[in-house]
């Protein structure tokens, strides 16, 4: 959510930065809306004053016996009184009209955001391993012949439909130790606070990280109104909605594995094939909590720790800035995270690391308090995949393929995998 002292005082570079998401000015109409509900305010109380000096002189008219001065003096403060209501009810109505358009206004670009259009437009920052040379034809993840055994879409069909995926044996163990790798290493090394969290939450919420209300068609609602996350990203960021915390706790850093729950409105047609795309699937996510001067180096800080768990496992990757017209809702500057997938020959993101600055704390009225005083401010949030767990799957199966359908897994797995280090053939772990 915007600031409307920031918009009144700079609509023209506003609106620039909306233009470079491809958006029309917004400014006339919301800073139109504004000077209404700030001019009724101000008659409100105009109305008010008047109200109170006709009320002190009632009584003196009273005393006096002058009760034609007296009667008009007590209609007026039976109009004004009415008149105020009125003032203050049109305020009211103009501030959640100008609360729901703010709402559906995406952040602002940072500077160094590249402009450009779409996905073509993203730009390469790093690039890290060599995809392997295979002297055969790679296959995807679900045409593997060690993975065949293990992963299930015709029962998961019946079970629940399609986007949905039954995982067994050895692949359902080594989709688990991937979660337990990312965990570990995250509150090991990182230095992220593990969290566990509900996957249910109240509507106030979602609006509180932007999934709502603008895109509620993107996930699920239950019955009695609760909706289920599409990341830890909303549950994790809300733990300081409606709080002001002491600076001297910045930055706050967690992750939390969770099951994730998202319609994939929009994307009939993409990646029907394997588990890439699914209604429900997990992922260890990572938020920061951090003081407004430090978050575009968190943002970085947050990109390689992501990185580190792709390096650890060894599969290649690039990392991309997105353009301001691929970029999130709520982002100031985003980083894509690509893996290398042999069976499709390309790149797929895995991680979305953004930075949105106090857009999300002003949402969710999240402050914290200065060491050195003063008024609270808005602290900054961001978030990031760390990584999706179904999708870094993927990843480890098709880099690891042999040609005989079995699959060499990641040394740093073999701990979890209680010392085994092959996905045989034949489905098995040994």
């Amino acid at each position: 959510m915007h600031d409307i002292r920031y918009i009144r005082e700079n609509a023209a570079a506003f609106d620039a930065a909306l233009a470079r998401r491809g958006l029309d000015p917004v400014s006339p109409s919301i800073l139109a809306l504004d000077a209404d509900r700030r001019a009724k305010i101000a008659a409100a109380e105009t109305a008010k004053a008047e109200q109170n000096k006709a009320s002190k002189e009632v009584g003196a008219a009273k005393a006096r016996g002058d009760d034609a001065e007296f009667e008009r003096l007590r209609a007026l403060v039976g109009d004004k009184k009415a008149e105020i209501a009125r003032l203050n009810d049109e305020a009211k109505a103009d501030d959640e009209a100008l609360n729901a358009m703010l709402m559906e206004i995406p952040n602002l670009p940072f500077d160094d955001v590249p402009d450009g259009a779409d996905e073509d437009d993203n730009v390469e920052v790093k690039k890290w391993g060599t995809p392997a040379t295979l002297d055969f034809d790679a296959k995807e993840h679900f045409e593997i012949a060690g993975v065949i055994p293990g992963m299930d879409f015709a029962t998961a069909g019946k079970l629940s439909g399609s986007r949905f995926v039954v995982l067994t044996g050895a692949v359902a163990r080594i989709h688990r130790a991937l979660a337990q790798f990312m965990l570990n290493t995250h509150v090991d090394e990182n230095g992220l606070t593990e969290a566990w969290t509900p996957v249910l939450v109240k509507e106030e919420m979602m609006y509180g990280t932007g999934q709502l209300p603008k895109f509620g068609e993107d996930s699920y609602k239950t019955t009695n109104g609760w909706w289920m996350v599409p990341t830890a990203e909303v549950t994790l960021t809300n733990f300081v909605n409606g709080e002001v915390i002491d600076e001297a706790t910045l930055p706050r850093r967690y992750a939390a594995h969770t099951q994730c729950f998202r319609s994939e409105a929009g994307s009939a047609g993409r990646d029907t094939s394997g588990m890439l795309r699914q209604h429900q699937f997990e992922k260890v996510e990572m938020v920061s909590i951090t003081h407004p001067d430090t978050s575009r180096e968190e943002l970085d800080r947050m990109t390689g720790c992501a990185e580190g768990i792709l390096e650890r496992l060894g599969l290649p990757y690039r990392t991309v800035a997105l353009c301001t017209g691929d970029m999130g809702f709520g982002a100031r500057r985003t980083h894509d995270i690509e893996v290398w997938l042999p069976g499709q020959n390309k790149y797929r993101e895995i991680s979305s690391v953004s930075v949105c600055g106090d857009f999300q704390a002003r949402r969710m009225n999240a402050r914290f308090k200065p060491t050195a005083g003063g008024k609270p401010e808005f602290v900054h949030t961001l978030n990031g995949s760390g990584l999706a767990v179904g999708r870094c799957l993927i990843a480890v199966l098709e880099n690891g393929q042999q040609a005989d359908g079995s699959v060499t897994l990641p040394e740093v797995l073999h701990a979890y995998l209680g010392g085994r280090t092959t996905l045989t053939a034949e489905g098995q772990l040994v």
